[in-house]
């Protein structure tokens, strides 16, 4: 009798099943096991997924620079870019140019948007400027930042306006054709309820349309940035008389390859610092909202 309970306990114990996709490990030694847990591990932390994926970038370059396939005037290994780093930071010149760029990026960034936002919304919203605007507004979308440096220098010379002109000019136009199309994207039903309920034009403005059309708007900052530091290096190059582009094509001039990979390197952190921590967010922030906005409509 007790051995037909004990029977009973042992099938009526809840079997553990392997999750949905994963086969039951069988045999497998205690290495793979402890390895397996130390990857999971890993994978939770966020410096790892922030950082991991460049660990393999970085060693192909250490590999390639050390096994000597180009030349050394023409490519130069990670330790030879520290080393410059170093050199630059202590007499003060690579904290110098950093400041010169991010300024000009700051000030660029800033009439971009003061510029771009508002424009954006008032072509967006009413249709007899839309229309008007919409042919200039394709047409300079077109034109490349690059092409206006020649007419920047004769008309502003190599200054920190020529540079600031060219990064206003890159962000607003992406970033109007995207508050355009986030205007658009707002439910038309819900425009209509806000004003059958007797809210103002200001009201529905602040509480339907500019959440509606955030993610997009924050889409549209975020590609215009982007596009801004990709024109502020370019600026630099050839107009510029300092900053990180500036380094990087005197250091071209002279031969010193070891300061153009630093430039890239420089470039590439600080965008992805400023994408990781102040964008990013902003955008996943605005989604959130547009998120509420859609459930609010599923509700109506």
């Amino acid at each position: 009798m007790a051995s037909d309970t004990t029977d009973t306990a042992k099938a009526a114990k809840p079997v553990r099943r392997a999750p949905a996709g994963r086969k039951p490990r069988k045999g497998a030694s205690p290495g793979v096991v402890r390895a397996r847990k130390v990857w999971l591990w890993l994978t939770r932390r966020a410096a790892f997924r922030n950082l991991g994926p460049f660990v393999p970038v970085i060693a192909l370059w250490w590999l390639v620079a050390e096994m000597g396939v180009f030349d050394e005037a023409f490519f130069v290994g990670p330790p030879r870019v520290v080393e410059e780093f170093g050199d630059l930071m202590e007499k003060g010149i690579l904290p110098g140019y950093l400041t010169d760029s991010l300024t000009r990026l700051a000030y660029g960034v800033g009439f971009g948007l003061a510029i771009g936002l508002p424009m954006g919304f008032v072509v967006a919203m009413f249709a007899k400027v839309r229309r008007f605007f919409w042919p200039i507004l394709l047409f300079f979308q077109a034109v490349a930042d690059i092409a206006w440096l020649p007419i920047v220098i004769v008309w502003f010379g190599f200054s920190l306006t020529a540079v600031t002109f060219v990064i206003v000019y890159t962000i607003v136009f992406p970033l109007m054709l995207s508050v355009v199309a986030g205007v658009e994207q707002v439910p038309r039903e819900l425009l209509r309820a806000a004003r059958s309920l007797g809210a103002s034009r200001t009201r529905v403005f602040f509480e339907v349309i500019l959440p509606g059309a955030l993610p997009s708007v924050a889409g549209g900052v975020r590609t215009g940035l982007g596009y801004g530091w990709r024109a502020l290096v370019a600026a630099e190059i050839i107009v510029g008389t300092s900053g990180v582009g500036f380094m990087m094509f005197d250091a071209r001039r002279v031969g010193d390859i070891s300061q153009v990979f630093l430039g890239m390197a420089v470039l590439g952190i600080l965008w992805y610092a400023l994408d990781a921590m102040v964008l990013a967010p902003f955008e996943r922030a605005t989604v959130e909202r547009w998120g509420m906005v859609r459930s609010l409509e599923a509700d109506g």
